[in-house]
């Protein structure tokens, strides 16, 4: 196809160039593919231009002060910019990340259950990643046509580490990681297009909820602080359960509201924890583009982002 006629006279410049572009930009994304000390080092010379950055890029998930946020769980985290802008000097910039994609298509469900009261203390997590979350070129078709590849570098640790992080408490300055919860992660990349899914068994430290019926009302009852302050990209129901017995699928749910809510079904009781129960979303923009559009808004909301 043509490119349309407003992207094609858009003029690309050089993003490594930061004296350059800096007198253009308010705020930046940053979706960069490149050794992650260099992301690293870019991203902080944008900072420290006093340019806000929101990154959907992995480098800085685990620097201790770099928020890590879905904004429906963690909102709270935005806090953290004011100790990262203190320590490092920055008056206006600072760094705010989105986690890896596959996890946005299980943890909701799972903070909702944790937000109603119920405390989680081990998941087993098998995900089923699509092809687009290996970005372009991707896998090899001769690697995934009629196959399924039951491994994916560096996911399962991110996968077991970064929910921690976002579950975790705001507290005198930093972030203390969740240490109620382990999970045990298996990912694999599927012949899906977009859609990442995740099969879930999780088991509870205490109480129970009493029937699987009080666990689909408080998923789909949930709504959090995008929803209240009615930001743009926010889903209105972030989590939308669906009752089928062969749903959610890829093809059909991973578009629901903009592509950007959970979408969960197959509840049921687990014979080794407690519950299980599948969930997708659309990595490329729940997992990706639209997460990062969303932390934008929020940080926009709270006046971390200025006109």
């Amino acid at each position: 196809r043509a490119i349309p006629k407003n992207i094609s006279r858009l003029i690309v410049e050089d993003a490594n160039d930061v004296s350059s572009v800096k007198k253009d930009c308010t705020f930046v994304f940053s979706a960069l593919e490149m050794d992650k000390q260099a992301v690293k080092r870019l991203e902080e010379e944008y900072a420290a231009v006093n340019i806000p950055v929101v990154s959907n890029a992995s480098a800085h998930r685990s620097t201790e002060d770099v928020p890590m946020i879905i904004p429906e769980i963690n909102y709270s985290h935005v806090e953290l910019i004011e100790n990262q802008r203190k320590s490092r000097g920055w008056e206006r910039g600072f760094i705010a990340v989105k986690p890896n994609c596959s996890i946005q298509s299980y943890l909701t469900p799972i903070y909702a259950l944790m937000k109603a009261g119920y405390n989680i203390n081990s998941l087993i997590v098998t995900t089923l990643q699509a092809i687009s979350g290996a970005g372009h070129p991707g896998v090899a078709s001769l690697d995934i046509n009629e196959n399924i590849i039951p491994y994916i570098s560096g996911e399962e640790q991110k996968t077991e580490e970064e929910p921690l992080k976002i579950l975790g408490t705001y507290f005198n300055g930093r972030i203390i990681p969740c240490s109620d919860l382990s999970i045990s992660a298996h990912c694999n990349r599927v012949p899906v297009i977009d859609g990442h899914m995740a099969c879930v068994s999780l088991g509870f430290s205490n109480s129970k909820p009493d029937s699987l019926e009080e666990v689909i009302d408080i998923w789909n009852s949930f709504r959090s602080v995008p929803q209240t302050l009615d930001l743009p990209y926010a889903p209105l129901q972030p989590i939308v359960y669906r009752a089928e017995s062969d749903r959610p699928q890829p093809r059909k749910d991973r578009d629901v509201d903009k592509g950007m809510s959970v979408s969960v079904g197959r509840l049921r009781k687990c014979s080794v924890l407690d519950l299980r129960f599948v969930g997708l979303s659309h990595n490329t923009i729940r997992g990706a583009a639209g997460g990062g559009i969303l932390n934008a808004e929020l940080l926009y909301s709270k006046g971390y982002i200025k006109n």
